[in-house]
């Protein structure tokens, strides 16, 4: 099978079923993404539109359209329809100069505390080193969103910086993990962080 098509092929982690993302994920996309609790650490806030979600729905599928990989939509493995959230790599400009991968993710509030973020995680890091190749991976997080920091840090994610990207806010933190760090670290996925997805 092209490698290509093997990264479209939706892929299973012990307890998740990571696809591509559909049109019909919609209001998933929208409901996540309008929640306060979910978007409490988004500089903008809760989206404010179904057209937002859609404009954001449509960027995941032109970058699996260009790339073959991008955002997956996530859920348990023996409740596929469900959707939890959403989360994985996409390639991106705005970290330097020059283009790499961006770590992304976000889950209902229901899911958080069950070390989902940290499984999708490590499934995104092994296609970007083992699969694609990939030199490093960042991931762009707020100051305060302290369970995404834990999942980042304990996934091995070291704090590299920071880049003011959003006028009128606290800098964000830009975190970073290596394809030699990567090679040096253990499979086994790290414990939950408690009260954060």
């Amino acid at each position: 099978m092209p490698v290509r098509d093997a990264l479209a092929t939706p892929q299973l982690t012990p307890r998740l079923w990571l696809r591509a993302p559909r049109e019909s994920d919609l209001d998933t996309v929208y409901a996540l993404h309008a929640d306060p609790v979910c978007s409490r650490f988004t500089p903008g806030g809760p989206m404010r539109s179904r057209s937002a979600a859609a404009e954001l729905l449509q960027g995941w599928l032109a970058h699996w359209q260009t790339h073959g990989f991008g955002c997956w939509a996530i859920a348990l493995r023996e409740r596929p329809e469900l959707v939890l959230g959403f989360g994985g790599l996409m390639r991106h400009n705005s970290l330097g100069d020059a283009p790499g991968l961006e770590l992304y993710f976000r889950f209902s509030p229901e899911s958080w505390g069950q070390g989902y973020a940290s499984e999708m995680v490590q499934s995104a890091l092994e296609l970007a080193f083992d699969g694609l190749q990939a030199e490093a991976v960042q991931a762009v997080v707020q100051p305060a969103n302290t369970p995404s920091r834990k999942t980042l840090e304990r996934l091995g994610l070291l704090l590299k910086g920071s880049q003011a990207d959003v006028p009128g806010q606290a800098p964000s933190l830009l975190y970073e993990i290596t394809a030699a760090l990567w090679a040096s670290r253990p499979r086994t996925p790290p414990e939950p962080t408690p009260f954060g997805a």
